[in-house]
């Protein structure tokens, strides 16, 4: 009976602590979370899940307006390390920078950070455990999911999809944003 007791007050725990986790990010990110419908100079961008459709391979429209996961170790942008820019594969917006990221061993393309005021996140409970999940601020493009396991400076992993993003190397000129 003891041992029962000891499984569930750990497993509570756990639940607590990734629950308080998601709660600090949300709090953390709300600002940019409200910003979905103008961000900085970048005003956003309505389209319908059709409209998406229509103009973004099925692989990319399943994971940024889908939710869907692409298997781990399949993107090239994970092993991508020259210096430049990811963006967002459906509106283009700058989202994060090269000296960001930061290889977690995940198979997905992982950064400390995102450029400020560029995404907006919301609660995932998909998989019971509450988790952060992020979306371009532009399109509102799903990219993926934030965690307090990453390096310094910041102790976050910003673990993206790779489909959900392009990259542009430094000297090459940025793509214009979809309109």
């Amino acid at each position: 009976m003891r041992r029962r007791q000891l499984i569930l007050a750990l497993a509570s725990a756990s639940t607590l602590t990734a629950i308080g986790a998601c709660d600090r990010h949300a709090v953390a990110y709300a600002a940019s979370a409200t910003q979905m419908r103008s961000v900085g100079d970048f005003p956003s961008l309505a389209r319908t899940k059709d409209q998406w459709r229509v103009v973004l391979p099925p692989n990319r429209f399943a994971v940024l307006f889908e939710h869907a996961t692409e298997r781990p170790f399949s993107s090239p942008l994970d092993r991508e390390k020259r210096s430049g820019t990811f963006i967002c594969a459906a509106c283009r917006l700058p989202l994060f920078r090269s000296s960001d990221k930061f290889d977690s061993g995940t198979g997905w393309p992982s950064f400390t950070r995102a450029i400020r005021k560029r995404t907006a996140t919301s609660r995932d409970l998909k998989l019971v455990l509450p988790r952060v999940e992020y979306h371009c601020a532009r399109c509102g493009g799903h990219q993926g999911h934030v965690f307090d396991d990453g390096p310094p400076p910041t102790g976050q992993r910003w673990c993206n999809n790779g489909l959900a993003l392009d990259f542009v190397p430094s000297g090459e000129k940025l793509p214009p944003l979809v309109i």
